[in-house]
């Protein structure tokens, strides 16, 4: 057997010792390794802090009333409305505070309509559908094509109360009163719309802006009469106190 040994002579060169990175570099290499966790985590807080957002900032109103027509209506109208009709209603979610909240949904029944967004079309259909769900509050609805509404949704009901046969959608014109049929709503003071002017450069007061507009009431269909049901018809009957449809007669 053969040995190996080594020789006294023989040098050997040390290691030399492990470099020292700069911050900068240190920084970097943790980067690269961690950077997918970060985005994680970033995205993570993100989305609590929208979802607490939502949450702390959702209305949560005592009375809501629906607007469907193709285009929405200017904030002005929207805000003057709201107001005026808090008066109308009481604090019936024990919160402290009357809210009355009018939902837009951007709709057209007019298939020959060629400026309708399909888009805004879709979204609108969408939220109307899920309102019109079994649970929903809303019940008031203002409407800028009632034959139309009527005819895709066999949601509302005849002014005296009762209700079309199940599955047929009855006639849509005495379903409804014309804005200008209500003497309480076109006595609601509703100020002026900086939206529109005339040619006189004159804000238009909004209660112009609600002449082409029907209002209706949603009818119930369930065994049971929900609360706000209740209450959102009383407000319906002040309303529409004293109005005599000219709907009807045309």
């Amino acid at each position: 057997m053969a040995w190996v040994t080594k020789s006294t002579d023989e040098q050997y060169t040390p290691e030399p010792p492990p470099r020292e990175y700069t911050k900068k570099e240190k920084a970097a290499n943790w980067w690269h390794y961690h950077k997918m966790i970060v985005a994680v985590v970033a995205i993570i807080i993100v989305l609590i802090a929208w979802i607490a957002h939502d949450m702390l900032s959702q209305v949560n109103p005592d009375l809501q009333v629906a607007y469907v027509g193709p285009a929405s209506m200017p904030t002005d109208t929207v805000e003057a409305l709201q107001e005026a009709l808090t008066p109308y209603c009481t604090d019936r979610n024990g919160d402290g505070e009357v809210i009355v909240q009018v939902k837009q949904f951007n709709v057209s029944y007019d298939s020959e309509n060629d400026n309708t967004d399909p888009y805004m079309q879709m979204a609108g259909l969408t939220q109307l559908s899920a309102e019109l769900a079994d649970g929903s509050d809303l019940y008031i609805y203002l409407l800028a094509d009632p034959s139309g509404f009527q005819e895709q949704t066999m949601a509302l009901r005849y002014l005296d109360g009762t209700l079309p046969p199940d599955g047929e959608a009855g006639d849509w014109q005495k379903m409804v009163y014309r804005w200008t049929d209500c003497p309480v709503l076109t006595g609601l003071d509703l100020g002026t719309c900086s939206t529109y002017v005339d040619d006189a450069g004159n804000e238009l007061p909004n209660q112009e802006l609600m002449t082409p507009v029907y209002v209706a009431f949603r009818g119930n269909w369930n065994e049971e009469i929900p609360e706000a049901y209740t209450a959102d018809e009383a407000i319906w009957n002040t309303l529409t106190a004293g109005a005599v449809s000219t709907v009807a007669e045309e």
